[in-house]
């Protein structure tokens, strides 16, 4: 068994909703009222209410809700001592309060609406109320041998967690696959990153982009084996932007890092970021104040290289030069 308890403001509005024909199962009781009816019943409460001008929300919904299998060992006599004992427990012995079951629903269920507004004028306390009535409904259900709300949470986690096996075996798999492919590549640039997602394919696995209302892409998913995965499930290296970070080529490499330098001189502004890019843009020490000797010396450098190395592969190629280059610069040539 289990309880729930919300203060609320629309009375009349709950109470035709427990009578409604189709849903209405049994009356089980009528607590300090004298009325039968939705209607009478919201003008027997909203007489005492009007005392307290000051409360909002001037009536209480519970619903206790009962498991299937207690259902044949609970008959009409015994929901309404539950109902009045549970009534009782919550504090509700000076207000007045009306209790009915459902049928609407594969398992049945009391619904109760009482009166915040005790006969006194006080006003019910709903502080942490929809613990109390757990905490209540828990007491009745031991006390009457009865399934405690725990216990079936506890054994539907306990059935989640065995029926998702097979997922748990399916992301190892996916996990084993992407780390062993990532060490493979890691480092060596956009060449790296793109045999990395033709061998994940190639594996079965495949990467799709998940997309916001926007257009905008958030994050990645990885579909394998009919099951789907977020990046996070699969470690914090795959994710949208921490992927890319993997396949950035080392610095240590000469060549590459000159190239770099003379990107960063002649781009005087940063481009704009196009999306969803396979190596973003290298971090590079070099210092951004445009000092232009900084720059000028590594670009004249790679001039001198690439004359030097045209000159060398000229005289190397001696006659094999055919005669329509004549005249045409050797190192254009080359």
């Amino acid at each position: 068994m289990i309880g729930k308890c919300k203060a609320i403001a629309h009375g009349s509005t709950a109470l035709d909703y427990i009578f409604r024909e189709g849903k209405l199962g049994y009356r089980l009781a009528f607590h300090n009222l004298c009325s039968r009816e939705p209607k009478a019943i919201y003008e027997e409460m909203k007489v005492i209410s009007d005392y307290n001008s000051r409360c909002r929300n001037k009536f209480l919904r519970i619903e206790i809700g009962i498991a299937p299998q207690d259902e044949r060992k609970l008959p009409v006599s015994e929901l309404m001592r539950i109902a009045h004992l549970f009534a009782k427990r919550i504090g509700l012995d000076n207000h007045q309060w009306v209790a009915v079951t459902h049928k609407d629903t594969d398992n049945r269920h009391i619904h109760i609406i009482a009166n915040r507004i005790s006969l006194y004028g006080e006003v019910y306390d709903t502080t942490f109320v929809s613990n109390k009535a757990a905490r209540v409904a828990e007491e009745i259900s031991r006390e009457k041998n009865l399934t405690i709300a725990k216990e079936i949470k506890a054994e539907k986690k306990y059935q989640k967690a065995k029926v998702s096996l097979t997922r748990e075996q399916t992301k190892k798999e996916v996990q084993q696959i992407c780390y062993s492919l990532l060490d493979k590549y890691k480092g060596t640039g956009i060449t790296g990153h793109s045999m990395f997602l033709y061998e994940l394919n190639k594996s079965g696995i495949i990467i799709e982009r998940m997309k916001n209302k926007q257009g905008n892409v958030y994050g990645l998913k990885f579909s394998y084996a009919g099951q789907s995965f977020k990046a996070s499930e699969i470690g914090r290296e795959f994710g949208y932007r921490s992927l890319q970070k993997n396949f950035e080529a080392s610095n240590k490499e000469e060549p590459k890092k000159t190239y770099q330098i003379i990107q960063e001189a002649t781009e005087k502004k940063e481009q704009p970021d196009a999306g969803y890019q396979l190596v973003p843009k290298s971090r590079s020490s070099i210092s951004r104040d445009n000092d232009t000797p900084q720059v000028q010396n590594p670009i004249s450098t790679v001039a001198d290289t690439i004359v030097s190395a045209a000159d060398d592969v000229v005289e190397g190629l001696g006659d094999l030069i055919t005669p329509s280059t004549q005249g045409n610069d050797y190192a254009e040539t080359a």
